[in-house]
């Protein structure tokens, strides 16, 4: 008895003793701290989900609106709200945070120097999310890839090729590259260099690769077309042919348009020439002209 004494008398708690934390007045106050963190909890999930909601909201009142950067700003205001409300927890039952929150910047620290490469891809994807310089459905060329955007994370972005394969790139090869993307304008211009020979009527030519490209209802008549010889080659006079066209229908158009300038100077006659290589023979050797 004399020892269950001694161990209901020893100081454990902020000066009190075992005997001292089981009166009625110390549970109730307990009881009191319980159920007000339960209900800060709740309040902070309820305040946090509430925050994210009407940010995300803001992005819906205007197509002009980025969606992606909204989701991202929401879950930054959640995170921080539900912070907050843990330090509102533990400073209820008398935990001093101030330690805890220097403790967290110390681990942080530490977890930041571990954890640079990772921490530099999300760096650049909130640069991405922010400045937005490409966003869902563009179509993109970057770090020596080009597809589709499908999605795009705090870590990377993922690409589905040409050949519907998916391309995954770190943001920070992203955001410290050159990123050419072909979606942002409606137009684009189409280009192309058609060879006819030097016997060829170029009067003639012109007006066959003009008719025939200018034809198609894809082709845009403002701007103005470029019809232009540009170069004397080695075996062919070139005509530089710009048409302007919708980005959607660019890469149809460009090859639909070479095959029939091609079968069209063919039908008006019109020689397109070719490398070719002559062999001259002299006094029994042969001496190669191109």
């Amino acid at each position: 008895m004399e020892t269950l004494r001694n161990l209901l008398d020893m100081q454990i708690y902020d000066g009190k003793s075992v005997s001292d934390l089981l009166t009625l007045e110390f549970l109730a106050q307990l009881l009191g701290n319980v159920v007000a963190a339960v209900l800060l909890l709740i309040i902070g999930f309820f305040l946090a989900g509430w925050v994210k909601r009407r940010i995300v909201a803001i992005a819906k009142r205007s197509a002009r609106l980025d969606e992606t950067l909204f989701h991202f700003l929401g879950n930054l205001a959640r995170y921080t709200v539900l912070l907050f409300t843990a330090l509102f927890v533990l400073n209820s039952f008398g935990v001093q945070t101030t330690s805890i929150v220097a403790a967290i910047g110390a681990a942080g620290l530490a977890i930041g120097l571990a954890l640079q490469g990772t921490l530099s891809n999300l760096a650049a994807g909130v640069m991405i999310v922010i400045f937005r310089p490409i966003k869902m459905g563009d179509f993109i060329e970057v770090a020596g890839e080009m597809g589709t955007v499908k999605d795009i994370t705090l870590n990377t972005i993922e690409l589905a090729s040409l050949g519907n394969t998916q391309i995954i790139i770190p943001n920070s090869q992203v955001w410290g590259n050159v990123i050419e993307n072909f979606s942002v304008y409606k137009t684009r211009r189409a280009e192309w260099t058609f060879g006819v020979g030097y016997g060829a009527n170029l009067k003639q030519a012109e007006e066959v690769i003009r008719d025939t490209i200018l034809a198609d209802p894809r082709a845009k008549t403002d701007p103005e077309p470029f019809f232009q010889v540009t170069n004397l080659g080695d075996s062919s006079v070139d005509f530089l042919v710009r048409v302007w066209v919708d980005s959607a229908d660019f890469f149809q158009f460009q090859a639909d348009m070479t095959r029939n300038v091609k079968e069209a100077l063919d039908a008006a006659g019109v020689p397109i020439p070719f490398p070719t290589r002559t062999l001259m023979v002299e006094k029994g050797s042969a001496v190669e002209s191109a």
